[in-house]
């Protein structure tokens, strides 16, 4: 009995690379990420908070995350980070934008559910007031 040997189609070679590539894209998604912090993790939290999570959501907490990572000293300055979100994400209306994804507070909320500390300052709950 012979044993025969299939080619390699394109679509082949293109679903191998997808597998051996998922574990280091996925990696490099989250590459600020603190160690313990997971998408479940998140999705589990939002839960909890009554949010549904999407692709921007998720967009939104690696850029805290890449900001904290970035900026990495013992207190972040609340007004910085509130000025670097509303600048990477102007172009869909900056915080306004971010606080529909975020009713919480964009840093306070978006902070909470990326796995990072909340600044200082960004949330006053005797006011009433978050960022």
């Amino acid at each position: 009995m012979a044993v025969v040997l299939k080619e390699k189609t394109e679509d082949d070679v293109m679903m191998a690379n997808l597998i051996r590539d998922y574990g280091k894209t996925a990696e490099a998604a989250y590459r600020f990420a603190p160690q313990d912090w997971s998408e479940q993790y998140a999705e589990r939290l939002a839960h909890e908070q009554g949010l549904a999570l999407n692709a921007d959501h998720f967009e939104a907490m690696r850029a805290l995350q890449e900001y904290f990572a970035k900026h990495d000293k013992p207190e972040v300055r609340i007004r910085e980070l509130h000025d670097a979100l509303d600048e990477r994400f102007h172009g869909r209306g900056g915080m306004r934008y971010l606080y529909t994804l975020f009713p919480g507070g964009p840093v306070a909320q978006g902070c909470r559910l990326a796995g990072l500390p909340i600044p200082a300052g960004a949330q006053n709950l005797s006011f009433g007031s978050v960022q």
